[in-house]
């Protein structure tokens, strides 16, 4: 039973054809990446999961069971880390369990053992502005990680990050995810990223966005760091060429 399934989603937003029959599927503990040019309608999808749009046409299952307003499946990281700069880090980890309802107490005692895998012990009476940009990304994807939700989705969330501080994040991710296995949808307009992290790509045409190709990554973990194989340079070169060959550049 895969995690994940989209069936023939239909989205258009002021009159707007957005999404154009997309259909996709997420295993249990896979991570996978939804890979197309700026605006064409990524971001929707996850939207779309968390309930913000609801779909024209089309079905969402979530664990073999359709998804409704009730369903909590989701814990979203958007581009930025959205920190609140008022609250501590400890505070903004804790906010998700919060607002399902955990008391302040108890949800700082379930999230402090967890600072130093994600390189932050040390740090949880720190303000956001006092870390660098790195370590505000660490901490927003605990906040998400910790809510203890089936699905992760993560929305471009080292795209504001400089390249020095975006590598050293991917291989953090990269190295998690390999004790973890979470299971990961990871919107993204980079190429290397996706190759990088993922165990299959989908490839998204310009909007309307429908599928135009799907890939699986054959190279183990893991894999930044490291020389890239033969098979991971063919893989990186024909994601580029199928985006370049669908959007005419």
């Amino acid at each position: 039973m895969s995690a994940l399934e989209l069936s023939k989603i239909c989205l258009s937003l002021g009159g707007i054809p957005v999404l154009d029959s997309v259909s996709m599927h997420v295993a249990q503990g896979e991570f996978v990446s939804i890979l197309g040019p700026s605006g064409c309608g990524k971001s929707s999808l996850l939207r779309l999961l968390t309930g913000a749009l609801t779909p024209d046409r089309g079905e969402i299952r979530v664990g073999g069971a359709p998804l409704d307003e009730r369903s909590r499946a989701f814990a979203f990281m958007p581009q930025r880390d959205a920190l609140m700069p008022w609250r501590r880090i400890i505070d903004n980890v804790i906010l998700g369990l919060e607002v399902q309802g955990l008391g302040r107490m108890e949800a700082r005692a379930k999230v402090r053992p967890l600072f130093a895998a994600f390189g932050l012990e040390g740090f949880e009476q720190h303000y956001p502005a006092q870390l660098s940009g790195g370590m505000r990304q660490r901490a927003a994807l605990m906040r998400t990680i910790v809510q203890d939700r089936p699905v992760q989705l993560l929305d471009e969330p080292f795209g504001a990050l400089d390249a020095l501080t975006r590598a050293g994040m991917q291989r953090w991710l990269e190295s998690r995810f390999k004790d973890a296995h979470w299971t990961t949808v990871l919107v993204t307009h980079d190429v290397r990223e996706a190759v990088a992290l993922s165990d299959r790509i989908y490839v998204l045409s310009p909007r309307p966005a429908r599928i135009i190709a799907e890939f699986e990554v054959p190279d183990r973990r893991p894999r930044l760091g490291a020389t890239l194989s033969p098979r991971a340079i063919r893989l990186e070169a024909e994601l580029l060429d199928t985006l370049l060959t669908e959007t005419g550049d």
